[in-house]
């Protein structure tokens, strides 16, 4: 491998989003893995963006534990236009954005429409008061996972999905179970998840202008300086319903970050 085509020194194309001038607390989060089998964390992400105090939310992929296709939407009940209209409710009281993760990454336009929120291109630079940030979903940066690499690059291409989507609801559904029970399995097992390659993160840092990166997938919650005064802000995993109760949310100043429970964001 040539040094122009390894990923560690090459970075994506970055879009830029301006922040609202008046913003001065914003909130960040990722991997709650909703679904109907886990209740209580449904019921604290809907009670949280209730009470939130931020001027901005941004969502950074995962929010589902598996997205099969916005027509499932239209399904009469359906857990996913249930909580379309819980994120409707609470963008009309601040922004709310949505990044796709390596689990909802079929959520398309109609699911953006129906839940008002805006969508964002990963990675993308935030410009606002503070310090310029960096966010993605994480799991780009994360090349010791070569199983999953090969995956991803596979299902983010237009004929992939199509083919996917074309597929009925119920079998779609169908795979979701499979998916899920596969990622059970995982966790049982006790496999580690692979984390963030530190070059490849520094370079699309720079590239960016960014000295801050906020990013989830990992599932390793953790501040680390990268040198250069870079900061490598890693969100927490939300599991309300495991016998390792977790769920936090990252709110950012212009004058630093903080982790807090949802309950008090």
């Amino acid at each position: 491998m040539t040094e122009s085509s390894d990923p560690r020194t090459t970075a994506p194309q970055v879009a830029q989003l301006q922040g609202a001038p008046g913003w001065r607390a914003i909130d960040f989060i990722s991997d709650l893995h909703l679904q109907p089998s886990e209740p209580q964390t449904v019921e604290a992400w809907r009670s949280y963006l209730t009470r939130s105090t931020a001027d901005a939310i941004f969502i950074l992929g995962d929010l589902f534990e598996v997205w099969v296709g916005d027509d499932a939407l239209d399904e009469p009940g359906s857990f996913e236009a249930e909580c379309a209209a819980v994120l409707r409710e609470a963008a009309q009281q601040r922004p709310l954005f949505f990044m796709v993760g390596n689990r909802d990454f079929l959520a398309g336009d109609e699911f953006l429409r129906r839940s008002g929120m805006s969508g964002l291109s990963d990675p993308t630079v935030l410009l606002w008061a503070g310090p310029s940030i960096l966010i993605s979903h994480g799991d780009a940066l994360c090349l010791d996972d070569v199983e999953y690499q090969q995956f991803r690059a596979v299902s983010r291409s237009a004929a992939w999905q199509q083919q996917l989507l074309a597929q009925p609801l119920a079998v779609r559904r169908a795979i979701g179970r499979s998916a899920r029970s596969e990622s059970e399995q995982r966790k049982q097992s006790g496999a580690p998840y692979a984390d963030a390659d530190a070059q490849m993160s520094s370079t699309w840092m720079q590239t960016a202008q960014a000295p801050w990166m906020i990013h989830g997938h990992t599932h390793q919650p953790a501040d680390h300086a990268l040198g250069n005064d870079q900061w490598r802000i890693v969100l927490s995993d939300w599991h309300i319903d495991a016998d390792t109760q977790r769920s936090e949310v990252l709110r950012v100043t212009p004058e630093g970050w903080q982790r807090i429970p949802p309950e008090l964001a």
